[in-house]
């Protein structure tokens, strides 16, 4: 059996889905014979350029999911057309450019990255082109199997769930290449088996075999000699996307003593002050406090720690109200990587030993989707170092509360971990649930002081909820299999209401950990905990690969470094008998 785990995580690995939709562009030469006009004036017509334009295999391919005759309109400028093709309540389903002077197509999107740019798969978009070169992810990969790998035991089920870890890898490079169905198909295949093997390890409640191979010494020297690699990538060849820029924001409105809440900049009308990007878009504009800013009209749909977060990287280099170089914002993906490496240590030292600790810290450092998060400048490493830290002090009852609470009040998704917390390391000690429980109010009143930087609270509270709780359960999104519907499209599933279901027994689930199981070991809570986020990912509408680090730490506690389970009880012998002899 443990051979055929091995053999089907190495074919999830592998083998691409089908590219429903997204196929790479392929540029089409259409030479025009029309003569030369005056200057401005288009030498083709909206009817050749739209001929040339649907004429493209990509384009072609997706039009076939659809009802013949679609609506189509072309509009001319600086000697390029663009084209744009409609399709009933689909609404817009292709577009793209044509060179007027060649009648060549430049670009096609279709599908999702119509609406979306980050689903066209441009190079580099996420943390920069050198965490996505391969020989920097490949050499991650093979450190995270060396290091990790029992050797002794190499087609063991701890094989496979390295390689389903790793196996992400498969779904992100097609994400790259603009792969978007296919890419997100794969992700789930590896999220289930790491579900399904948490599960299991919290019902048994016992470790799984096998420890890496290399001794403490190397373990530890090969983890310091690739934290100072992941600071430099960060440095020198990452890239701060709308995320992490969103946190500098934030912070800087906290600092001049407002809420972050319906006070992001945005574009609307007001006067610009900067130039064009590249698609002509002048996104610097003159804010309602007389700034010159960059807009990120969306970025405050987080909770009030992932801006709070940001405040010491505030303090001490500053913003400029520009998208620039955001010195505050690498400095905080930094400090908060860290933060998770000292803590993975420290869990690791207290339940384990320095093998364990060298085993957790190892394995942070190594798997590449960490440092993808680092490169990306994201705020997707705060709240699983708030909880990691909680996990330091989990025997203290106002430790986890206050953790619990600063992990939820930066990512919603760790709430659902708080009812489990609350009955550490046994359900029914009323004096420790409500102290934990009180811990997390007093922790949640303070983080939303927030709130009160506004002449009326109660409508801060009612622009936060809109501005967050309600945006992200309304999105729509085609990251991942649950809203694929809204394209209308032959062949892709509605599965909106299989969501639903999942969504309920995940928060069902949820809540009955608060009573079940009565007892919690270290390991136990470990992997409940890990198998709650991945829970959500699952379930999610708008998922990422940003994301998978949620759950990563929880993981490597249950599966690939494991925290001791419940003791295995002592089997008393009588007097007159004799001990069986070891297996």
């Amino acid at each position: 059996m443990k051979r055929l785990a091995v053999a089907a995580a190495v074919a999830f690995a592998v083998v691409p889905a089908a590219h429903a939709g997204t196929r790479p562009t392929t540029s089409v030469a259409n030479p025009l014979t029309t003569s030369p006009l005056a200057p401005g004036k288009p030498r083709s017509t909206d009817a050749q350029v739209t001929r040339f334009f649907l004429a493209l295999p990509k384009v072609q391919h997706w039009l076939e999911r659809y009802p013949p005759h679609p609506e189509t309109e072309a509009t001319f400028a600086k000697g390029v057309w663009t084209v744009d093709v409609f399709s009933g309540k689909a609404g817009e389903i292709a577009t793209g450019k044509v060179d007027d002077g060649t009648g060549t197509v430049t670009d096609a999107w279709v599908g999702p990255q119509v609406a979306w740019k980050m689903a066209r798969g441009y190079t580099g978009a996420f943390g920069g082109t050198k965490i996505n070169s391969y020989p920097v992810w490949l050499g991650f990969c093979a450190a995270f199997l060396l290091g990790l790998v029992d050797w002794r035991r190499p087609f063991s089920t701890r094989s496979v769930d390295m390689l389903a870890l790793l196996s992400f890898s498969v779904a992100l490079w097609l994400f790259n290449h603009g792969h978007v169905f296919a890419s997100m198909s794969l992700a789930y295949p590896p999220l289930v088996w790491l579900l399904a093997r948490c599960l299991w390890i919290a019902r048994t409640d016992r470790p799984p075999r096998g420890l890496p191979a290399w001794p403490v010494w190397l373990l530890a020297a090969a983890t310091v000699f690739l934290a100072g690699f992941r600071v430099g990538l960060n440095v020198r060849a990452s890239n701060v996307i709308d995320v992490g820029y969103s946190g500098v924001i934030g912070a800087d409105r906290i600092w001049r003593g407002e809420s972050p809440y319906g006070h992001f900049p945005v574009e609307d009308s007001r006067p610009a002050c900067g130039p064009a990007d590249s698609e002509g878009e002048i996104r610097d504009r003159v804010q309602t406090n007389g700034r010159c800013e960059t807009a990120n009209p969306l970025g405050d749909t987080y909770g009030p720690v992932a801006y709070e977060a940001y405040v010491p990287g505030y303090w001490a280099f500053g913003w400029s109200g520009h998208w620039d170089r955001l010195r505050a914002v690498h400095a905080t993906s930094i400090l908060f990587d860290t933060i998770c490496l000292i803590g993975l240590v420290l869990v690791g030292r207290r339940f384990g030993g320095a093998r364990l600790a060298a085993a957790l810290a190892f394995s942070w450092v190594a798997w590449p989707f960490t440092q993808y998060v680092s490169s990306s400048n994201t705020n997707d490493a705060i709240m699983p170092a708030l909880l990691i830290w909680g996990f330091v002090f989990v025997t203290s009852d106002s430790a986890r509360g206050v953790f619990a609470a600063l992990s939820g009040w930066t990512k919603f998704a760790s709430l659902l971990v708080a009812p489990l917390w609350l009955g550490y390391p046994e359900t029914r000690r009323p004096r420790s649930v409500a102290v934990t429980a009180a811990a997390f109010l007093v922790t949640t009143a303070i983080v939303f002081f927030v709130l009160l930087l506004e002449p009326s609270p109660g409508h801060a509270a009612r622009v936060f909820f809109d501005r967050t709780i309600r945006f992200q359960i309304g999105r729509d999104s085609p990251f991942s299999i649950w809203d694929w519907r809204q394209y209308h499209a032959k062949g892709l599933p509605d599965l909106h209401l299989v969501q639903r279901v999942l969504q309920v027994l995940l928060v069902a689930g949820a809540l009955a950990l608060a009573w079940w199981p009565r007892y919690r070991s270290p390991l136990r809570l470990a992997a409940l905990t890990a198998a709650l986020l991945i829970g959500f990912e699952v379930v999610l509408t708008h998922w990422f690969f940003l994301y998978l680090p949620w759950f990563f730490p929880f993981v490597a506690l249950a599966l690939l470094a494991p925290l001791p389970g419940r003791p295995v009880p002592a089997v008393t012998v009588p007097e007159n008998e004799e001990a069986p002899a070891p297996a």
